[in-house]
């Protein structure tokens, strides 16, 4: 691996050098920032969306409407969600501080609090991917026979117990489908964090995708040398979760 000159062009070859830098530095808080990002974006968001496709299998009036409602954050793109969660994260005018003190609770710095700035930006990401997470099941509860289900139905099997036995374990192709691609894309989420902290405060929410930008654009910065180095590192991490998913989840998918 190469260094680079103020203007970014590659110059002499330092070997392992940028990776040693990588370790010396705050690197572990990124990858534990980023480890913690993801699972509190993906395991809300797909089990959020399954428990309330599971929900909508009921009978019940306005169904359409209401699973049309769930689908919705779908159609919004990442930097109008994010706007839309940067209005609501307002700790003047804010929708969430407003509700807070319609219950006489103090208000919240969303987005400037070190300890409550990554659970909101994860709480947005996951309002972003539900809505992509209930299509996709709703597919494929739509895709169960109905002979199997009124079968279980006639051997006494309802609510939850149909869930557990019939429904989910028939859905768990999607299920592992969005376990894997939600992993994938929550490595790669950018546009949020940049919109709603730029990877603050005192990097709070600075994850592994977020740092390679900062040492190869922000501020002027052109430490492509280091960037590299981090992205070969996101490459690895995004090779060992598909491998460990595949490893391990995929023994329990039900394929029919």
């Amino acid at each position: 691996m190469h260094g680079n000159d103020l203007f970014g062009a590659p110059s002499v070859y330092v070997g392992a050098e940028h990776y040693r830098e990588m370790l010396s530095a705050d690197f572990g808080k990124v990858l534990a920032t980023t480890g913690l990002f993801t699972l509190f974006s993906v395991v809300p968001a797909v089990l959020g969306a399954l428990f309330v496709v599971l929900l909508l299998e009921a009978r019940i009036r306005g169904v359409r409407v209401l699973r049309t409602a769930f689908a919705l954050p779908f159609a919004f793109s990442v930097a109008t969600a994010s706007v839309v969660f940067a209005v609501i994260y307002n700790p003047a005018i804010g929708v969430a501080n407003g509700l807070l003190g319609s219950l006489g609770i103090d208000r919240v710095n969303w987005l400037t609090d070190p300890s409550i700035a990554l659970p909101a930006v994860c709480a947005a990401t996951v309002w972003m991917n539900f809505g992509y997470n209930v299509l996709v099941l709703s597919a494929g509860v739509a895709a169960i026979s109905p002979e199997v289900v009124e079968a279980a139905r006639l051997d006494g099997a309802t609510g939850w117990r149909l869930a557990s036995r019939i429904t989910v374990p028939l859905l768990s192709p999607q299920l592992f489908f969005l376990v894997v691609v939600s992993t994938i894309h929550a490595l790669q989420s950018f546009g949020q964090i940049h919109i709603l902290t730029k990877g603050g405060p005192d990097q709070a929410t600075t994850t592994l995708v977020y740092s390679i930008y900062e040492k190869a654009f922000a501020f002027g910065s052109s430490d492509f040398g280091s960037a590299s180095a981090q992205a070969v590192v996101l490459l690895v991490v995004m090779l060992g979760c598909t491998a460990v998913q595949f490893g391990i989840l995929e023994r329990r998918v039900h394929y029919r």
